[in-house]
């Protein structure tokens, strides 16, 4: 063989492998799974799986009782998601900064003793007694973020911490005495009044926890601040390194988170019509089962406000249908603790997302 023909054999050669491989740009993204498409949909759309499980739980307790979407019944779970669903918008960005805050519920009830027995026992009026609240529990989500950033401890035992220390304040406050709705300035019993829409009474308190959802939403989504927050929880010291002040952040957060559990606290005032040194101990656990079930990361850094109001949802459908169809106590509190582990497991399995 000649070289001409050495040549000519060469080039064919070269022209084949320069030849498109036959699969087209985003061809990757066509070879994937059904479930591993499914995985980069969850991972970049954190409300979704939340809004699927909700509509799927209202369904199928429509069907088991005829008595669960009736007015009164959505009315009912409504009023008893409105005091969880505004303790999560606080637990949440604390969640997004890779935090948590166990101490949230005895803040809600420490300040919510602090503006009824004010009012109660000086005469102040109600916005006085509120905007007191407000400080006071300001003031104690503060300190679980001066403990977290400048003596460097772990945000689960910081805020273990301080739980104790706001429940013996708040006893010792209130003298373990319930205050009655009766002595107090009606503003503060104000959140428990209703009006009706379509037969279904809905109280002001829950309308003040859908307008805080939102706006929490949208300084999250469209503000410095949010992204300062996403980006100290997904990696503070990337976060740190770019010029971000992780430190003054998360003081802004827990600050932040303490000011909204007071305005729950006003919100529990009116649910209850009264200020109770006992009332919502155990809604600080509620309120991080909203968040994780609400598809927010655990790790930080992943999840929005409205998933974890769907979270509170999901609880308060679950309980309450649950309850409609006579099953016992116990196991509407496994049904709970089931969903918190599938939630928190479907969220390790999101986190695993490639691209």
């Amino acid at each position: 063989m000649g070289p001409a023909e050495l040549l000519g054999l060469r080039l064919m050669s070269t022209t084949l492998s320069a030849k498109p491989s036959g699969n087209p740009p985003g061809a990757p993204e066509a070879r994937r799974s059904p479930l591993t498409r499914l995985q980069h949909l969850l991972h970049a759309q954190a409300t979704i799986g939340p809004a699927v499980v909700l509509l799927v739980a209202v369904i199928v307790f429509a069907l088991l009782s005829d008595r669960f979407l009736t007015p009164g019944n959505i009315s009912l779970i409504v009023q008893q998601v409105a005091v969880v669903g505004t303790l999560a918008v606080g637990q949440t960005i604390v969640i997004l900064t890779a935090g948590i805050d166990l101490s949230c519920g005895a803040i809600m009830v420490l300040t919510s003793i602090v503006m009824a027995k004010v009012a109660a026992d000086t005469g102040l009026p109600g916005v006085p007694a509120l905007l007191l609240g407000f400080v006071v529990g300001t003031l104690c989500g503060l300190l679980n973020g001066v403990l977290v950033t400048r003596l460097k401890l772990p945000p689960f035992i910081v805020t273990l911490g301080t739980l104790n220390v706001f429940f013996a304040l708040n006893l010792w406050y209130s003298s373990s005495a319930t205050i009655r709705g009766t002595d107090m300035p009606k503003l503060l019993l104000w959140t428990g009044q209703t009006f009706t829409i379509g037969g279904t009474r809905i109280t002001y308190g829950s309308i003040m926890m859908v307008l805080l959802v939102a706006a929490m939403a949208f300084a999250l989504k469209n503000t410095a601040w949010g992204r300062h927050v996403y980006a100290t929880g997904d990696d503070a010291e990337a976060a740190r390194l770019s010029g971000i002040r992780t430190g003054r952040v998360l003081l802004g957060v827990y600050a932040t988170a303490g000011l909204v559990y007071a305005v729950a606290a006003w919100i529990l005032i009116g649910r209850i019509a009264s200020a109770s040194p006992q009332a919502g101990q155990l809604d600080n656990l509620d309120s991080i089962t909203a968040v994780v079930i609400g598809g927010t990361s655990l790790f930080g850094g992943r999840g929005a406000i409205v998933g974890s109001l769907l979270g509170a949802l999901i609880v308060g459908v679950f309980r309450n249908g649950l309850a409609l169809a006579g099953v016992d106590v116990l196991w509407q509190t496994m049904a709970v603790g089931v969903l918190i582990i599938v939630a928190v497991s479907l969220d390790q399995w999101i986190r695993k997302v490639k691209p």
